[in-house]
């Protein structure tokens, strides 16, 4: 399983005094030596902690893929259709919430999504849909001309968190049957959002069914105390143990 790394928290610090350090540009470049398999990376429309001169200096001097989580707007489109990501990731987004709430409504959004999913695609841009567990999202998402899913595992993360072992397990079973739909579909699966180094075993018991992680908050905030490099390695020890 891959794990893509997400920076975004590294310019959180930054962006908390509005300075020049830390440099989630030299944090991409370190998730990349440790083994990451991809960065990740969100340019909010509030600019809350993602630049566009980061983006573009990760861009030009990462060598591993690039994922830009972007909300669906001909702003951010643009901008993608620029730099050219390897990946763009479509999210919800919302600008009085602190971090991504819940999946993109692909069902009720259907047709303007369409039309930026070609946009993209003809710019020689993978597009994922960043949904909820959801089959009715997972067929919006195909009929909308997607590459991919990520299923948002933020409420299993939430359940295992506050040790609601049940609840968490039921919520696996909602991801585990949105994957094999979304595999059956043709649509490649990736997974993400509040995922540790705890909680993470639960989506990694699905084996291949998913074929990506994206992984951020846990990374950043264990690098603090432990370094960047150790916490990528860590987490790759992990996901890629099984």
């Amino acid at each position: 399983m891959r794990l893509g790394v997400n920076i975004d928290h590294i310019a959180t610090v930054r962006q908390a005094r509005r300075t020049f350090e830390p440099s989630p540009v030299f944090g991409a470049l370190i998730a990349q030596q440790a083994g990451a398999d991809q960065i990740t990376l969100h340019l909010r429309e509030d600019r809350r902690h993602i630049q566009d001169r980061d983006l573009e200096l990760i861009r030009e001097l990462v060598k591993i893929p690039v994922n830009l989580e972007m909300a669906p707007t001909t702003e951010m489109v643009e901008i993608a259709l620029r730099v050219k990501p390897d990946r763009a990731t479509l999210v919800p987004e919302r600008r009085e919430e602190i971090t991504t709430e819940g999946g993109l409504d692909v069902k009720a959004l259907k047709g303007e999504l369409t039309a930026i999913v070609e946009r993209l695609k003809t710019g020689g841009i993978e597009v994922s849909m960043f949904i909820d567990p959801e089959v009715e999202q997972v067929i919006a998402s195909r009929d909308a001309g997607a590459d991919a899913v990520e299923i948002h595992t933020g409420t299993y993360a939430e359940l295992w968190n506050s040790h609601d072992f049940k609840g968490a397990q039921r919520e696996l079973e909602r991801i585990r049957t949105c994957a094999l739909r979304a595999r059956e579909e043709g649509l490649r699966v990736y997974a993400g959002h509040g995922l540790t180094y705890h909680n993470v075993h639960g989506i990694l018991q699905m084996g291949d069914l998913i074929e990506e992680l994206n992984i951020g908050h846990s990374i950043i905030a264990n690098s603090v105390i432990f370094g960047l490099e150790r916490a990528v390695k860590e987490m790759l020890r992990i996901v890629r143990g099984g």
